[in-house]
């Protein structure tokens, strides 16, 4: 995958006017991995904007476990093995996809760039990603620009009515999505302690943040993020009958996101799930569930092969998604580092993401001594043991 530059740039000059193409494309090459594009994300964002995109909930135990889970892991290379060409290629459901890594659905984009669904969905059409999508992306699917291959989010709320439930469906199957990508962790809203000590207001995150006054103010919110509010909900939430309704309701596959047991792994394949991901909505949600890492094995086991498992969360580097891939992933879905690129230049930087992570994994792929999927598998990592 190799980004068109010249297109990238000329995107980006309509955005930025006058900004010198030359200055654009050395700022896009600056930074060489995820960690430099954080970074410079950091600098450019506003710091409410930041610590929505960064943060996790409560303790931000999650967060951290999620990195450190992955850290954790330790790639057992081999060998004198004929590396000279490496093949990411994989197919998962049906789909023929040119490498195994997936960009997950994020909320707030607009909070890091305008339009920022439509820039996403561009940047997969262009890198040939599959994308899932937050909604919204009618522009790109009729100018054809969006991902060939495209996923829809949705976290519930229209399961518990079957003839909403049906046209929501049938919307789906006319634009050509590809899948349904029911979240099922965000029943309730998360107590995100950095937003609240922010006095975020909910709304911007879909709206974009409001200008700071002469002052540096932003103006008062109106219906801040806040604790103290006992979780209670108008109507019934979904449940695993919700998701055979709508598994009964659609050609598409359906594919679970938010599952971090062996329990509901095995309760996605017998309610008629064709895939799940293990997620924990980015450290976003519950906190003091651990890495997701750590839970995808038990996962992989209880599904035994019925269905495919991904997984997303803390995933930074190449070598991290070959650890999943060795752990029984069949990809790897990423959302902060697709985010921490588009903050700084849109469509180009998530492009520029894609290109150096899968460029990663390939290399490490070569080093490992694994030239395709087919060779990975949990010979390839060991859990590291604690010091005595």
């Amino acid at each position: 995958m190799q980004i068109n530059r010249r297109a990238a740039f000329r995107h980006l000059a309509g955005m930025f006017g006058a900004a010198p193409f030359a200055a654009l494309a050395q700022d896009l090459k600056d930074p060489i991995n995820v960690f430099d594009f954080q970074a410079l994300a950091k600098k450019k964002l506003d710091p409410l904007a930041w610590d929505y995109l960064e943060g996790g909930s409560e303790d931000e135990a999650s967060l951290h476990d999620n990195r450190a889970g992955v850290r954790n892991i330790i790639i057992r290379p081999r060998m004198l093995v004929d590396t000279h060409k490496i093949d990411l290629k994989t197919r998962l459901l049906g789909l023929d996809l040119d490498y195994p890594i997936i960009l997950d659905p994020a909320g707030g984009k607009n909070c890091f760039f305008p339009m920022g669904e439509l820039e996403v969905s561009r940047a997969a059409g262009r890198a040939n990603a599959l994308h899932i999508t937050n909604g919204g992306i009618e522009e790109t699917l009729q100018a054809g620009t969006a991902a060939k291959n495209w996923w829809q989010l949705t976290t519930g709320g229209i399961l518990t009515n079957k003839p909403r439930t049906k046209t929501f469906v049938k919307r789906l199957e006319d634009q050509g999505c590809k899948g349904i990508c029911f979240t099922v962790d965000i029943m309730h809203v998360s107590h995100r302690e950095r937003d609240i000590h922010n006095g975020l207001e909910r709304a911007w995150c879909e709206s974009g943040l409001p200008k700071r006054d002469a002052a540096g103010k932003l103006p008062v919110a109106k219906n801040p993020w806040r604790t103290g509010i006992y979780p209670s909900k108008p109507e019934p939430l979904p449940t695993w009958e919700t998701l055979q309704d709508l598994c009964e309701a659609t050609s598409l596959p359906v594919i679970v996101k938010g599952i971090m047991t062996a329990e509901d792994g095995d309760k996605c394949v017998r309610y008629g799930a064709k895939a799940c991901i293990v997620s924990n909505h980015g450290a976003r949600q519950q906190d003091h569930v651990g890495g997701t890492i750590e839970a995808l094995p038990e996962v992989v086991k209880a599904v035994n092969g019925r269905i495919p498992v991904l997984v997303d969360g803390g995933f930074r580097r190449g070598t991290d998604i070959l650890k999943g891939l060795a752990l029984g992933a069949s990809a790897v879905c990423i959302a902060r580092p697709y985010l921490y690129g588009m903050a700084c230049f849109g469509q180009a930087g998530v492009e520029r993401v894609l290109e150096l992570i899968k460029v990663e994994l390939a290399l490490n792929m070569g080093l490992a001594g694994v030239p395709n999927m087919r060779a990975i598998d949990r010979s390839l990592v060991r859990v590291r043991v604690p010091a005595l």
